[in-house]
C-alpha cells in the first residue's frame, strides 16, 4: 500500500469520527456527504435528506410543512449517494492500484537488469567499461533495428551463437533499464494524481445533486458546519496533553491525510471484455510483468488497463472498471522472483534460433497408395459403366 506520511499530530481517525458523529443531524450529514470517500450516509441520515429536500412544485407562496416520504424519492437519493460513493472511492482504488502496480514494476525491471548486467559480466566476460557504456546510451538506442540487424547477421552464418546471445543480451539489457525508468516516470505521476484525489471533497454541486438543496442554502450550511466541525476538533485535540508540544495543524489538511491511511476497500470488479477474452488478457499481463511485451505495445496497453475497457472510461469515473489492475497485481504477487527463475527467463527470450541443418528437409514421402476394396471397385466400375472384369456393359 502506498504510504501517507502526515505530520506528527494527535489527530486520529477515532477522534475525527467522535467529533462527526457528536455534531448535529443536519451538520453530521453535511461533513458525511464532504467526507463520502471516507465515510457513509446512513439510512436514518437519507431519511432525513428526503424529508429536508424542498418540493420542486411549490416555488413560491407557502410551502407544505407535511411532506410524506414516497420509495421512489428514498431510491432516488440512495441512488445518488450510491453513485459518488463508487465515482471517489473508485477513483482512490485505481490511483492506488497504479501506484503500487507501477512500484513493482520498476522494481521489478531493475531487478532484470541487475540479472542482465551480471550475466554479461561472468557469463559472456563483457568489461565493466562495456557495461557502463551499455548504461549510458540504453535511452537513446533503438532496439527494434538492432534485433533486425542482429538475426540478418545470425542468417547469414555472420556470428556464432555465444556472440548473438550476447549482443542480444546486452539488447535487452538496455531495454530493462529504458522500462525501469519509464515505470518511475508514471509512478511520480501517479502519486500525485493519487494525492489529489484523497484530499478530494465532494463538490458542491454533487453534494447539492444528493441531497436536492438550492446552492445558496448548501453554502450557508457548509461554512456553519465545516466552521463548527473545526472548531470542536480543536477543542478535542486541545484536551489531550500531547497538543500543548504539538506546532498548529492545518486541521482540514489533516483530517484527509489521517483518514487516507485507511486501508482501501477492494471494490468487485467482472471482466469487461478487456482483449476479447480473459486468458487473452491473463497472458499480456504476463508478458507485460515479466518484460517480454514490446514497448509500443506495452503503451497502449498500460492505457487501456487506467482507463477501462469502456469508450466512455476517459470522461466518467462511473464507467472505469479495475478488472485489469486488479489482475495485475495478482499477477505480480504470484510471480516467481528468484534470480534462478530471472536469469533462465533472460537467457531463454534472447538465445539464437536454432538453424535447420542443411538435408534435414527431405521431400516428403508420397502416401502410400491405397487398394480399393472390392465393393469399392464394384461401385466405381458400375459408375464408368464397365460390368466387373473392366468391359464396357451392355446394361448402362
Amino acid at each position: 500500500m502506498t504510504t501517507i506520511t502526515p505530520s506528527t499530530t494527535p489527530l486520529t481517525v477515532e477522534t475525527i469520527r467522535s467529533v462527526v458523529d457528536a455534531m448535529p443531524m443536519q451538520g453530521r450529514i453535511m461533513l458525511r456527504l464532504i467526507l463520502l470517500q471516507y465515510f457513509d450516509v446512513t439510512d436514518e441520515e437519507i431519511l432525513y435528506i428526503v424529508a429536508d429536500r424542498p418540493d420542486p412544485r411549490c416555488v413560491a407562496g407557502t410551502k407544505p410543512t407535511n411532506t410524506t416520504m414516497t420509495k421512489e424519492s428514498i431510491k432516488v437519493v440512495t441512488d445518488r449517494r450510491d453513485q459518488y460513493r463508487r465515482q471517489v472511492r473508485l477513483k482512490r482504488e485505481r490511483t492506488w492500484l497504479q501506484c503500487e502496480s507501477l512500484r513493482n514494476l520498476a522494481r521489478l525491471r531493475e531487478a532484470f537488469a541487475d540479472r542482465a548486467r551480471t550475466l554479461l559480466a561472468k557469463r559472456f566476460s563483457v568489461s565493466a567499461d562495456q557495461l557502463d557504456a551499455l548504461h549510458a546510451s540504453a535511452r537513446t538506442v533503438l532496439p527494434k533495428p538492432a534485433i533486425r540487424l542482429l538475426e540478418q547477421r545470425w542468417d547469414a552464418d555472420e556470428i556464432t551463437a555465444e556472440d548473438y546471445q550476447q549482443q542480444r543480451l546486452s539488447i535487452e539489457f538496455q531495454t530493462q533499464l529504458r522500462m525501469a525508468e519509464k515505470y518511475r516516470t508514471r509512478l511520480s505521476l501517479a502519486e500525485r494524481e493519487r494525492q489529489s484525489a484523497i484530499s478530494a471533497p465532494l463538490q458542491d454541486h454533487e453534494i447539492a445533486h444528493v441531497w436536492g438543496i438550492p446552492a445558496s442554502s448548501l453554502a450557508a450550511r457548509k461554512v456553519k458546519y465545516l466552521t463548527q466541525y473545526l472548531h470542536a476538533l480543536q477543542t478535542a485535540l486541545q484536551t489531550d496533553a500531547a497538543a500543548s508540544t504539538t506546532a498548529p495543524l492545518d486541521l482540514w489538511k489533516g483530517t484527509f491525510s489521517v483518514l487516507a491511511m485507511q486501508p482501501i476497500e477492494r471494490s468487485h470488479s467482472t471482466f469487461d471484455g478487456l482483449e476479447k477474452t480473459e486468458s487473452a488478457l491473463i497472458d499480456k499481463l504476463t508478458a507485460m510483468v515479466w518484460g517480454s511485451l514490446p514497448e509500443e505495445v506495452e503503451v497502449k496497453f498500460w492505457t487501456s488497463l487506467v482507463f477501462g475497457a469502456s469508450s466512455n472510461a476517459m470522461h466518467s469515473e462511473i464507467t472505469r472498471n479495475l478488472f485489469g489492475l486488479q489482475r495485475l497485481t495478482t499477477v505480480l504477487n504470484d510471480m516467481d522472483r528468484s534470480p534462478e527463475a530471472v536469469d533462465a527467463d533472460l537467457l531463454k527470450r534472447t538465445a539464437a534460433t536454432p538453424k535447420v541443418e542443411v538435408g534435414a528437409l527431405d521431400a516428403p514421402a508420397e502416401p502410400p497408395v491405397k487398394e480399393l476394396s472390392e465393393m469399392q471397385a464394384q461401385i466405381l466400375n458400375s459408375m464408368r459403366g464397365e460390368d466387373a472384369s473392366g468391359r464396357p456393359s451392355d446394361k448402362w
